[in-house]
């Protein structure tokens, strides 16, 4: 793959999680959590993205949300389930992506706010149609997930570089 042709990048917030007596690492989905991963995960399928690639943090949310939103996909991407992406900010989250290989053309990250949510604002120098407006509206809920594009290499990845082509969250 050339690095001049369009990446895409996915920043998919975890779905909504509980808050039983346990570390917040290991909190699982909330039955909202578990009903809106699945329908976030057709969403990502009606975006029409051939992932290469899904990074995860380590926390049972993420991986639950992923593991459900997966299946509504065309094909499954490697999976990588990352220990840094958990309670990451905005600079770390880059450092991971820095980190892929130039043959990957598509990632989708599943993570946390606010970091995600950081990362999302800080990579889109610009947008597409009314997609800014529409995260700048909604926040970023869980479940929710921009789609940004750009050209380069993994390593040239930094804040500015990318287009916020779509956003969306569920409804509330």
């Amino acid at each position: 793959m050339s690095v001049a042709e369009p990446r895409r990048i996915v920043l998919f917030r975890h779905a909504k999680a509980d808050w039983p007596q346990v570390s917040d690492h290991e909190r699982p989905l909330a039955d909202r959590g578990r009903h809106d991963a699945p329908v976030a995960g057709r969403k990502l399928a009606e975006t029409g993205i051939d992932f290469d690639l899904a990074l995860c943090s380590t926390a049972a949310r993420t991986r639950e949300t992923w593991k459900l939103a997966v299946h509504e996909l065309s094909h499954r991407p490697k999976t990588v389930y990352e220990e840094r992406i958990y309670e990451a900010s905005p600079g770390e989250l880059i450092t991971v992506l820095n980190e892929t290989t130039d043959d990957t053309r598509s990632v989708v990250l599943i993570g946390h706010n606010p970091g995600v949510q950081g990362l999302a604002e800080i990579l889109s120098g610009q947008s597409e149609g009314d997609a800014r407006a529409r995260m700048d509206g909604r926040g970023f809920p869980t479940s929710a997930f921009v789609v940004i594009s750009y050209s380069g290499s993994w390593k040239s990845l930094e804040p500015g570089v990318g287009t916020l082509t779509d956003f969306w969250a569920p409804s509330k």
